[in-house]
């Protein structure tokens, strides 16, 4: 499990108003909020728009270093709204982390490897199962779950149970299957597992058939 990268922001107190807020859009620049257990009053700020696009552009979990005012914040990007019709971002919101308390928050699940079904069998890879909700205390956070796939065969699934999670508290089932192969398109698993058994037949001899010369 890889550790989330950290990623520098600055950003800009500002005003509140409806205004204010369709200002800082025409200036390119994302009206945020910063919130937390151990934050006594919410921060209202602004952040670069290409800045923020950055940290959306890829799925692994970051964490941000924000400086306000000179004051640096360990925060995580928890939701960020988006335009309807321009698909730009309208606002962002930043949960700043404390050492004590646990966070809630998804975390990608990334495959790696070709699986042995795959490249042997044809089988095809699915994976309903994309994001893991977890719980966890700031230091246990993680960037990204990594699935080996290698080794499944047809028929073969890994599910969130086959994670490894020291210090992280799944919020999803453990009997979830992340990602599982499935026969070649057209054929049953039931084929597939007569021709396995086939192979397996023609590999054996029967002893009543063997006979020994004197």
């Amino acid at each position: 499990m890889a550790k989330p990268e950290y990623v520098k922001l600055e950003g800009t107190p500002r005003e509140t108003s409806k205004k204010a807020n369709r200002e800082l859009r025409a200036a390119k620049r994302v009206p945020a909020v910063l919130y937390g257990p151990e934050v006594q009053e919410n921060t209202h700020f602004s952040i670069d728009e290409l800045a923020l696009e950055k940290i959306l552009s890829r799925a692994q979990t970051k964490v941000q270093e924000l400086t306000i005012d000179g004051k640096v914040y360990k925060t995580l990007l928890k939701r960020t709204e988006f335009d309807p019709v321009t698909d730009r971002p309208i606002h962002a919101d930043f949960y700043v982390l404390s050492d004590k308390h646990k966070v809630t928050l998804r975390v990608p699940i990334g495959i790696r490897g070709t699986a042995r079904g795959v490249v042997e069998g044809g089988g095809r890879l699915f994976q309903p199962m994309k994001f893991l909700r977890i719980r966890v205390l700031p230091e246990n956070i993680v960037a990204e779950f990594e699935v080996d796939v290698t080794p499944l065969k047809i028929g073969q699934s890994f599910h969130v149970s086959d994670l490894e999670l020291d210090g992280i508290i799944p919020l999803d089932s453990l009997n979830r299957t992340i990602v599982t192969i499935r026969p070649p398109k057209g054929q049953l698993m039931k084929d597939v597992i007569d021709d396995e058994d086939g192979d397996d037949a023609e590999g054996t001899v029967d002893s009543s058939e063997e006979t020994s010369e004197e």
